[in-house]
């Protein structure tokens, strides 16, 4: 069977991260509260973990309350290979490459959050921390609850405050997560019992630090 996740032609193309968006699990009864859908999505998630390489590479998820606290990790956590996760389910999970530094970001930005400015407070944080650009960023978006599902448009917020900030590559999936419930969890269109979408993102550094010296 094939594994039920999909990864963005943006991220893919510059060849210093592995990331990857789940999908919906078949056959997994989720309509549970999150702990325990999350606990039932465990197995899954970390296999398809392992078919993008990155089985053994510790996983990082912050604690998620909707508000616009950015924590930043500028040192190795028992590796020097590190993956960065939110889990989403009709909030829009946003990816953020610096190819220069290099540097990744993400964000789990809902309608609170994209009200508080949370996507903008981490393009901040990685310029202040890591000495990101905003004109060399790429931002990707990725399927999250849209109109008519929902009554507030905070895709389009999120791209608007990038624009803000600077950026220039901004790249949206398009994709509402309540109109096709047989790929993705709607957490309005299902009642609140539901599973979750795992987005990763994580840095190649064995890549990067070959980049990096080619450029030397």
């Amino acid at each position: 069977m094939q594994l039920p996740f999909e990864q963005f032609p943006a991220l893919s193309a510059i060849g210093i991260c592995r990331h990857v968006f789940t999908q919906r699990i078949p056959g997994i009864d989720v309509s549970h509260d999150k702990a325990e859908a999350l606990r039932r999505l465990e197995s899954a998630h970390r296999e398809i973990r392992n078919a993008i390489g990155i089985s053994d590479w510790p996983l990082l998820t912050a604690q998620q309350i909707h508000g616009s606290n950015v924590a930043i990790i500028d040192a190795p956590v028992e590796s020097d290979r590190i993956a960065l996760g939110v889990y989403a389910a009709d909030c829009c999970a946003v990816y953020l490459l610096d190819p220069k530094t290099p540097a990744v970001g993400l964000v789990h930005s809902g309608r609170k959050g994209t009200e508080l400015g949370v996507v903008t407070n981490a393009i901040t944080q990685m310029v202040e921390c890591f000495g990101s650009t905003p004109a060399e960023l790429i931002v990707q978006l990725s399927p999250c609850i849209r109109p008519p599902h929902y009554e507030i448009d905070f895709a389009a917020e999120i791209i608007e405050q990038c624009r803000a900030q600077g950026v220039l590559e901004i790249h949206d999936s398009g994709v509402c997560t309540a109109c096709d419930l047989d790929r993705y969890y709607s957490y309005r269109a299902e009642k609140g019992k539901t599973g979750r979408m795992l987005a990763l993102i994580g840095l190649d550094s064995t890549i990067a630090i070959r980049r990096k010296t080619v450029r030397l």
